[in-house]
C-alpha cells in the first residue's frame, strides 16, 4: 500500500493547477503544495530534527508544515492550541521534542520558508520510549487531564483516510472548511488528508475568525458568518457545534444548500437532532471513533446508515462486542503509548459500551467507567441521558449523576433565561418516553458554563465527572432546581411540596429578556459581522461610553449614600465595585485620542439623548424611588459587556485595522466583566426584599430601552441593499 506522500504526490501530478489548500488571504494549488512541503522538508532533513512539535492556529503553514514532517520522516507531535501551559510542558518533556515549528513566528526562531518558522529546544535528555515506526503522536487528555501520547505510524494513518475515501466513494466533495482545531486528529487525518487524497481543496482560517475560542468557546454568529461566506460542501462537527448549526438554521442564519457531508462525532449524538438538521437541509451522519484507532472507526453515510447508530466500521478494522459488552476494534490500532510498552493484545478494548446489529451497524451507549448504577441494580449509560437532555431542553451542557440511588439526577447549563416552568413541558415530555428506572429525579439549571479552569471539563470538552461529584454541593447551592415526582411517570412537581422558587437573578434575567432583545438585536451587530462598520461609528459608541462610564462611580456613591441600613451587605459591594470602576472613563478618553479623536472636545462636549436620558433616570431612581434600582444599569452593562464586547472588539479591530490602544475599553470590560457579573450574580441573590427586587426588574427594563437605542442610533455604513435601493 502506498503511503500518504506518495498518494499526495500522485494528486499532484494528475491535477497539478486544482486548488489543494486555501486561507483566508492565499490559495496554493497540489503542485504548489506538493514542491513547499518538499522544500521544507529538505530543511528539517538538514536540519537534522527527529522529533518535532506542530504547534499555532489553523493556517496553510500548519498543514505544509504536517505534510513536510511526514515526507521526511520526522516524527510529528501536534501541540493542541487549547492545551494549558503544563499540559503544553508535559508534552514537550514526555516527547522530548527536538524544536516546535509554526505558523507565527516567535523569539528566537528562524524562517524555513512558506511561512513555517522552527525554534530550537533544550537538550533534555533521552525521549519516552517510542515505537519504531512512529510518524504521529497525538496527545489526547482523559479524565485526569494528563495528555496520554499516543503514536501512530504513516501506514495506519493512511489506511484510516483510504478506508474514509472508499466509504465516501459516493459522495462528491470538492471543498471542505476546517472548523476544528487541525491538531485534533479527526480534523487533521478526515479534515486535510481526507478531502487531499478525494481531490478537494481544504480550507482553513484562523479559529477566533470562525468564532472559535479554546476548547469550547464558541461565537456562534461569526461561525455561521464563516461558514456562509466559505460555502463549504463538508464538515466535521462535535455535538455541540451540530446542535448550535442546527438552532442557525432552523432560525434562518445558516445557509445550507452548499452541503453534501456534516460528520460528527467526539459524543452520542440524539437521532431526533440529527432529524431536525435534515428536515432543515443539514446532511448530518454520525461517526465513532478513537485516537487509538488512528481517529476514525464506524461511519454512517449516505445510502447506507441507520438511525441511533455509529454507522458500519470501516473495511479496514475489525470490530467485536464482548460479552461484557465492552467494544474491542483490531486491524489498525496504535502502535502503543509515548513511554509504554505496548501490552500485545490483539482485539483493543475501547472502554465504551455498545452493540452490533445483525445487519452490522455500530451503537455506542457510553464509557465503562461511567456507567451509573440504581439501588435497585439498573445499569445506566450517563451520555445517553446527557444527549437526551441537550436535545429535549436545548441544554448547552448536561452532567447526570446519581450512581447508588433509586433514579439518576442531572445538572444542565441553559443560558437563555428560561424559566423553570418553560423548561417544564419539555422535561415532562422527556421523562414520560424514558424506561422507570432512567427517569430523572431532579434536575439542577445553571446559567453559567462549566469550565476547564474550574477542572470541570477535560480539553476536548468531556465531563470530568469525578471533579464534579467533589463539587456537586457548590455546583448545586449556585442552581436552581426542579425536583420530580416519580409516582406518577412523566409527571414533575417543583420544590417539593409546594411552590417553587427561583432564585432571584434568574427572575431578573427572565423578566428582562424581552427588553434585552433590543440590545443584542440591534442593526449594529449583524453590520459589525457583515463588516459594515466605520472609524465615525466606533469613536461616535465611544463617546457615548465615556459620557454614561463617567457617571458610573459618582451613581454608586450616590446609591451607598440612600441605601438603608438593611442593606449593608450592598453597601459594602459598591466599595467593591468602586475601586474596580475608578477611572475607566479615563480609559475611554484613551481609547478615542488612538482613533485620531480630539479627548479634551469629547470630554466637553453632550452626548446623545437616547444616554442623556439613561443617567438622568437613574439618579432620579436613586434619590427620589429605590436605591438598589442602580443595579438595574449594572445588569445591563455588564451582561452586554460579556455578551457582545470582546467578540465585537475583535471584529471592529480587524476590520478598522487600530492599535491595541484603541480597544482597552472593550476588551478589558469583555474579561473584567465575567468575574464582575458572577460577583452580581451572588449579590441580587441575596437581595430578598419584593420592592428592592421589583425597582431593580423595572430600572433594568428602562436601561435596555435607552442603552438600546443609543446602540440602535450608531451611525452605519449603508448596506449593498440599501445602496442598490438607493442607486435605483
Amino acid at each position: 500500500m502506498a503511503a500518504l506522500p506518495e498518494l499526495l504526490q500522485r494528486q499532484a501530478l494528475a491535477h497539478p493547477s486544482d486548488i489543494a489548500l486555501k486561507g483566508p488571504d492565499s490559495e496554493i494549488s497540489y503542485s504548489q503544495m506538493m514542491q513547499a512541503a518538499e522544500a521544507l522538508a529538505d530543511q528539517l532533513r538538514r536540519l537534522g530534527v527527529e522529533r518535532v512539535g506542530l504547534c499555532g492556529d489553523n493556517s496553510l503553514a500548519w498543514i505544509l508544515a504536517d505534510l513536510a514532517c511526514l515526507l521526511a520522516e520526522v516524527v510529528c507531535v501536534p501541540v493542541p492550541v487549547f492545551f494549558s501551559k503544563s499540559q503544553a510542558s508535559h508534552l514537550i518533556e514526555r516527547a522530548s521534542l527536538d524544536c516546535l515549528l509554526s505558523g507565527e513566528q516567535g523569539t528566537g526562531s528562524e524562517h524555513l520558508g512558506h511561512g513555517v518558522w522552527l525554534r530550537h529546544l533544550p537538550v533534555t535528555g533521552a525521549g519516552a520510549w517510542m515505537p519504531e515506526t512512529t510518524a504521529k503522536i497525538t496527545f489526547t487528555s482523559g479524565s485526569t487531564g494528563t495528555p496520554k501520547g499516543v503514536c501512530l505510524s504513516s501506514a495506519q494513518m493512511t489506511s484510516t483516510t483510504l478506508a474514509l475515501k472508499d466509504r465516501l466513494a459516493g459522495v462528491q466533495l470538492q471543498q471542505h472548511l476546517c472548523i476544528l482545531p487541525l491538531a485534533t486528529l479527526l480534523e487533521n487525518i478526515a479534515g486535510v488528508y481526507l478531502p487531499l487524497l478525494m481531490g478537494a481543496t481544504v480550507t482553513v482560517a484562523p479559529l477566533q475568525s470562525l468564532g472559535m475560542t479554546g476548547s469550547s468557546g464558541l461565537d456562534l454568529g461569526r461561525l455561521v458568518a464563516g461558514i456562509n461566506q466559505s460555502q463549504p460542501q463538508s464538515l466535521i462537527l462535535v455535538p455541540e457545534l451540530a446542535l448550535a448549526l442546527v438552532a442557525a438554521a432552523e432560525q434562518g442564519q445558516l445557509e445550507s444548500q452548499s452541503f453534501r457531508f456534516l460528520a460528527v462525532g467526539g459524543g452520542r449524538v440524539s437521532p431526533e437532532l440529527l432529524a431536525r438538521g435534515r428536515a432543515v437541509g443539514l446532511p448530518l451522519y454520525e461517526g465513532y471513533g478513537l485516537s487509538e484507532c488512528s481517529s476514525v472507526v464506524a461511519l454512517n453515510v449516505p445510502g447506507d446508515e441507520c438511525k441511533g447508530t455509529v454507522g458500519k466500521p470501516l473495511p479496514h478494522v475489525e470490530v467485536m462486542v464482548g460479552p461484557d459488552h465492552h467494544i474491542l476494534v483490531r486491524g489498525n490500532t496504535h502502535l502503543g503509548y509515548l513511554g509504554d510498552e505496548p501490552e500485545g493484545d490483539e482485539w483493543l478494548d475501547t472502554g465504551d459500551l455498545g452493540c452490533l446489529s445483525p445487519e452490522g451497524f455500530l451503537t455506542v451507549n457510553g464509557r465503562a467507567k461511567n456507567l451509573l448504577i440504581t439501588s435497585f441494580g439498573r445499569n445506566i449509560s450517563p451520555e445517553w441521558l446527557e444527549s437526551e437532555l441537550i436535545q429535549a431542553l436545548g441544554a448547552q451542557q448536561a452532567v447526570v449523576f446519581g450512581d447508588g440511588e433509586p433514579n439518576p439526577s442531572a445538572l444542565v447549563v441553559i443560558r437563555d433565561g428560561r424559566s423553570p416552568d418553560q423548561l417544564r413541558s419539555a422535561l415532562t415530555e422527556l421523562n414520560a418516553g424514558l424506561p422507570d428506572y432512567a427517569r430523572l429525579e431532579a434536575l439542577y439549571i445553571r446559567r453559567q458554563l462549566l469550565t476547564q479552569a474550574a477542572g470541570h471539563l477535560t480539553t476536548n470538552g468531556r465531563p470530568v465527572r469525578h471533579c464534579i461529584q467533589a463539587d456537586l454541593p457548590t455546583l448545586i447551592s449556585d442552581s436552581f432546581q426542579i425536583f420530580i415526582n416519580l409516582s406518577v411517570a412523566g409527571s414533575t412537581s417543583s420544590n417539593m411540596p409546594g411552590e417553587f422558587h427561583m432564585a432571584f437573578f434568574d427572575r431578573l434575567q427572565q423578566e428582562t429578556a424581552e427588553a434585552r432583545a433590543h440590545v443584542t438585536g440591534a442593526p449594529v451587530v449583524k453590520a459589525i459581522a457583515e463588516g459594515r462598520f466605520s472609524l465615525e461609528a466606533y469613536t461616535w459608541f465611544l463617546t457615548q461610553a465615556f459620557h454614561h462610564v463617567k457617571h458610573t462611580v459618582p451613581l454608586m456613591m450616590a446609591c451607598g449614600a440612600r441605601l438603608p441600613e438593611r442593606m449593608e451587605f450592598v453597601r459594602k459591594a459598591l466599595v467593591e465595585y468602586i475601586d474596580e470602576e475608578y477611572g475607566h472613563h479615563e480609559w475611554i478618553l484613551n481609547d478615542l485620542e488612538a482613533c485620531g479623536a480630539d479627548k479634551d472636545q469629547i470630554r466637553t462636549g453632550k452626548p446623545d439623548l437616547s444616554i442623556e436620558l439613561m443617567v438622568s433616570y437613574l439618579y432620579d431612581q436613586i434619590n427620589r424611588g429605590n436605591p438598589a434600582a442602580f443595579f438595574g444599569m449594572v445588569q445591563v452593562l455588564e451582561g452586554t459587556s460579556i455578551e457582545l464586547a470582546t467578540p465585537l472588539g475583535e471584529q471592529i479591530q480587524k476590520l478598522l485595522g487600530l492599535p491595541d490602544e484603541a480597544f482597552s475599553y472593550l476588551y478589558s470590560h469583555g474579561a473584567l466583566d465575567q468575574e464582575h457579573f458572577e460577583f452580581f450574580r451572588n449579590l441580587m441573590n441575596d437581595v430578598t426584599d419584593p420592592d428592592d427586587q421589583q425597582a431593580i426588574i423595572d430600572a433594568a427594563r428602562v436601561v435596555y430601552r435607552l442603552y438600546g437605542d443609543m446602540l440602535h442610533n450608531i451611525p452605519l455604513p449603508a448596506s449593498r441593499k440599501e445602496r442598490n435601493h438607493e442607486a435605483a
